[in-house]
């Protein structure tokens, strides 16, 4: 149930981002959400697409320095309080959220969160007996 995010550095200078989503594009991967996370020099940009281990190639092949990352995708109900449900199930087990972000899905009638955990394969588990839909693989990725 793990998907495979990509995370790319990049330098904090102009057209920086779009370099990437040109070699992305030239390959035609789709993306299917994103999220940037920056500091004064530089930023981290987290990407699930839908062929990660062939975006994955494509970025190298031009040099770009990029790391492969499991994370889970939840489905959440599109309802006041869900995340806060949700959140309140992670405290229970005492899992550790090192981040998350939202993936709009127009195909799916719940919303999806992207989450990284310290203990990736714990929190499956316990994601699982707590009975908290995780998003299949094959709902992401293409291969």
């Amino acid at each position: 149930m793990k998907i495979t995010q990509l995370s790319v550095f990049l330098e904090n200078k102009p057209g920086r981002l779009q370099e990437i989503l040109r070699i992305l594009a030239g390959a035609s991967i789709n993306l299917q959400t994103l999220t940037i996370a920056e500091v004064t020099d530089f930023g981290i940009l987290r990407l699930i697409v839908d062929r990660p281990d062939d975006a994955y190639q494509a970025l190298k092949a031009e040099h770009v320095t990029c790391s492969r990352t499991e994370v889970l995708a939840v489905a959440l109900d599109d309802s006041p309080g869900a995340l806060y449900r949700l959140m309140e199930a992670f405290s229970k087990r005492e899992l550790n959220v090192e981040y998350m972000y939202a993936y709009a899905n127009p195909a799916q009638a719940s919303s999806i969160m992207i989450f990284r955990f310290d203990n990736l394969d714990a929190a499956q588990t316990a994601l699982l007996e707590e009975g908290i839909q995780l998003v299949p693989r094959s709902e992401i990725h293409d291969k």
